[in-house]
């Protein structure tokens, strides 16, 4: 054992080598001589001490702190999650560009806005020059979500026209920013029309809709949403929403799977994934209760991802939830929550 090693053992200290007192006494003369500082010898006891108070250190060092987030910023997921604009402001600041190479830096291979048609073209073509630039994928935004009118279940040449004008819209914003993907709630049912009725004028609506989009291999994907949260609307269950995809028979109709929304609705999330599985164009994630971030609810999403992942899914996966924290935390802890689940 060299000078090196005896230096860090106290001179009869356990476990120390025979032979070796008369080494350690020459070199602590040594220092003595050269007026060097020495450190008081370890004991076992201050060896034990220090041990313990390392081990404390580790073990209050915030997990959800900015060393985490640095230790494993860069780290790849398995699958597609995709934050939204604004989700990490407390990192990035208020800039779009920014926050995509935020989200690009942690790893994430994704993103997503709902708002994105609404923005400027301009908006939209920077936005998608950067997230191209970054390798990262622009996962649904919003063609039509009205949740108080009744739309899609009528016949009215009116809203017909008016969710034409949108479909129209939202081809030249997937043209504009290369998103694939356009999410549409048929909004209300319509209490005084028989239930068959409806899901037949939502059908022939969406193959209009559908001929607009083929062309530019835009798809509309519907998205079923919960009657506790959003009562009143006519697309609730998966099984719904399978049947009115396969009337449709377009591959430019899909499904939009919100996993809070049918955990609320009906459960059976692996399942009705299963069921569902060639009609899936897109997901939507969310703990449920309380829609935040995945550990934070009675949904076990890691062995939901394992399974999405195991199907050999390559889409897109929309972090549609808030936070559990404000603030800088909440967005450390969103980021291990995702690192969490995605450890399969």
């Amino acid at each position: 054992m060299g000078d090196r090693d005896n230096r860090s053992t106290a001179v009869g200290a356990p476990g120390l080598p025979r032979g070796s007192t008369s080494a350690v006494l020459a070199r602590r003369n040594k220092l003595r001589a050269s007026g060097e500082p020495m450190a008081p010898p370890l004991t076992r006891r201050g060896f034990l001490k220090t041990a313990a108070f390392g081990a404390a250190a580790v073990s209050m060092s915030p997990l959800r702190g900015s060393s985490r987030a640095a230790a494993t910023a860069g780290a790849g997921f398995k699958l597609k999650y995709g934050p939204s604009i604004g989700m990490f402001e407390a990192h990035a600041g208020k800039a779009p560009a920014d926050q995509l190479k935020f989200i690009a830096d942690q790893g994430f291979k994704a993103w997503f806005d709902n708002g994105l048609m609404g923005r400027p073209p301009a908006e939209q073509e920077a936005l998608a020059r950067e997230s191209s630039r970054l390798g990262l994928t622009i996962g649904p935004f919003v063609v039509y979500a009205d949740f108080k009118v009744k739309s899609f279940v009528t016949r009215d040449a009116a809203v017909r026209d008016m969710l034409a004008g949108r479909f129209k819209t939202a081809v030249e914003t997937g043209r504009q920013t290369g998103c694939k993907w356009a999410l549409a709630v048929p909004g209300r049912y319509d209490e005084s029309l028989d239930w068959e009725y409806q899901t037949a004028n939502v059908v022939e609506n969406l193959k209009r809709f559908a001929g607009l989009c083929e062309p530019s291999g835009l798809i509309i994907v519907l998205e079923p949403l919960n009657p506790k949260d959003h009562p009143g609307l006519f697309l609730t269950k998966m099984a719904q929403c399978y049947q009115i995809c396969r009337a449709v028979g377009s591959p430019s109709v899909k499904i939009l799977d919100d996993m809070y929304h049918q955990q609320i609705t009906e459960g059976n999330i692996i399942p009705n994934i299963d069921a569902c599985w060639d009609e899936l164009a897109a997901f939507h994630v969310g703990d449920s209760p309380g829609r935040k971030e995945p550990g934070t609810g009675e949904m076990n999403y890691r062995n939901i991802f394992k399974h999405i992942h195991g199907k050999g899914y390559q889409g897109v996966l929309c972090l549609e939830h808030g936070k559990s924290k404000a603030g800088l935390e909440g967005e450390k802890a969103l980021l291990e929550a995702y690192r969490a689940a995605d450890a399969f």
